[in-house]
């Protein structure tokens, strides 16, 4: 499904250059839910932004089936990001003049895909994540676990390959990110949805299938949840990170 392979990403500040991406290599399966911790500076958000090609790797390949997204052209690109990703943003995104349901149309809109099916299958992720009672409200009038629940039915109108998500449960107070949990393990479950997630919330991670641990910009641990209870999968994330971000020495 995605396919990461020695992928290298640095900055140039002046003089200076910042290695962010030191080789990293990972796979997401279709179906999986995966996700991407580290400690702050780690390359976590600049990875999500090199594998959705809105910012350029230095060197490397990422491959979403058989398409190597970094050799398309700008139009292509953008061709895949409607077609083929779902994004889910810390902040929604949403647009205020749309009510709820035409949020979630968006894509379809964008991609001149306008039909009745379109309306169909809005309404049906509404009822899926718990929305329809909102669907005729504006992104004002709803709580943010309701915008977000609306940001991941909008990430999965055109049906596409992968979900990115960038810290999804990142403004949301524990009872909303349970409720984004909820939606993302939804579209896992019931629409085979592939999900591939940053967050720095031990709890929103301990609900994936596997975790990549990233520090200095390389891959250092993946966890794989297998039969583990979530608290007990949680404790090994939150163990495995304090272990990374222990200064030796110290």
């Amino acid at each position: 499904m995605l396919s990461v392979q020695n992928l290298h990403k640095s900055y140039k500040v002046g003089n200076e250059k910042y290695e962010v991406l030191k080789g990293v290599s990972l796979e997401v399966q279709k179906g999986e839910f995966v996700g991407v911790m580290g400690p702050s500076g780690s390359g976590k958000s600049t990875l999500l932004n090199c594998i959705s090609c809105y910012i350029p790797s230095d060197s490397g390949k990422i491959e979403l089936g058989d398409t190597n997204l970094a050799t398309l052209d700008e139009e292509s690109m953008a061709h895949v990001r409607n077609e083929k990703l779902g994004f889910v943003f810390q902040d929604f995104l949403l647009l205020d003049g749309l009510t709820i349901r035409d949020n979630i149309m968006l894509p379809r809109i964008i991609g001149e895909k306008i039909s009745t099916s379109m309306e169909k299958s809005a309404n049906l992720l509404c009822d899926l994540f718990g929305i329809s009672h909102i669907k005729n409200k504006y992104p004002a009038d709803v709580s943010g676990g309701e915008k977000q629940r609306t940001a991941v039915a909008r990430a999965l109108i055109n049906n596409p390959e992968l979900i990115l998500a960038d810290e999804p449960t990142g403004n949301l107070d524990s009872k909303s990110a349970q409720a984004v949990i909820d939606a993302f393990l939804r579209a896992k479950n019931e629409l085979s949805a592939t999900i591939f997630m940053v967050t720095h919330d031990s709890f929103a991670a301990s609900f994936c299938d596997r975790v990549v641990i990233l520090k200095d910009g390389n891959v250092r641990k993946t966890l794989v949840r297998g039969n583990q209870e979530r608290r007990t999968f949680q404790d090994a994330l939150l163990d495995a990170i304090r272990e990374l971000s222990e200064v030796k020495g110290e």
